[in-house]
């Protein structure tokens, strides 16, 4: 558990570095998280680190357990009044191992995922530490987290092909770590880098978010 949230810290600080020269226009560029702003997924990444359980589920309950009201509010408190604010306030959890639940790789899961969510759309490249995609590769194949991950992943088989990442049985999905986890988390940018007889499934998944492929139509015999 001490080594995972030394690479959640290491994802949080890499990020700030990608971020501390933005200028305004990238800071409002809309991120690959649906309908929000690059500053507003900082913001969220800062209130996740800063939310411990009892808070949480304060929170939850203050919202009357409308959990994307809840996210939304914490959200709301952590943006500063300008974008060098909210990466301050970012800056200052970066080592925090405070969070809603134990669930450390999930947490890990949050910063990779949202480091992209804020990265792709503003053309910056990260190198991902292996051992980081390694662990949220298999916690979201393994288990349905903040996003049905598990659920796309049943019944086909994700494998790597730039490390030692593979699971499952059944038809063949392949990519780098970083797009399968993507696109396990719904990020439907990542499908294009992935291909294998088992794609058109997960792509349905992917597109989904209850992360369940659309029945196909009855055909009835009259």
């Amino acid at each position: 558990m001490t080594d995972t949230w030394q690479l959640v810290a290491a994802e949080r600080a890499a990020l700030v570095a990608d971020l501390e020269q933005l200028d305004a226009d990238g800071w409002r560029t809309p991120s690959l998280c649906a309908g929000l702003s690059v500053e507003e997924v900082v913001a969220h990444l800062t209130a996740g680190a800063s939310s411990g359980p009892v808070r949480w589920l304060a929170g939850l309950a203050r919202c009357r357990f409308d959990v994307d009201r809840m996210v939304d509010m914490r959200l709301r408190e952590q943006l500063g009044g300008t974008p060098e604010e909210t990466l301050r306030l970012f800056r200052g959890v970066v080592g925090s191992r405070t969070a809603p639940s134990g669930h450390v790789d999930g947490w890990l899961g949050e910063a990779v995922v949202h480091g992209d969510d804020v990265r792709r759309p503003l053309g910056i490249s990260h190198p991902y530490a292996p051992a980081a995609l390694e662990r949220v590769a298999r916690f979201y194949a393994g288990r349905n987290f903040t996003v049905p991950s598990k659920r796309r992943a049943a019944g086909l088989r994700l494998q790597a092909t730039d490390g030692p990442f593979g699971v499952g049985e059944g038809p063949l999905v392949r990519g780098r770590t970083v797009d399968l986890v993507l696109a396990m988390a719904g990020r439907a940018v990542a499908l294009d880098h992935l291909d294998g007889p088992g794609l058109p499934l997960f792509t349905a998944r992917v597109l989904t978010p209850s992360g369940r492929a659309p029945s196909p139509a009855v055909q009835r015999p009259w």
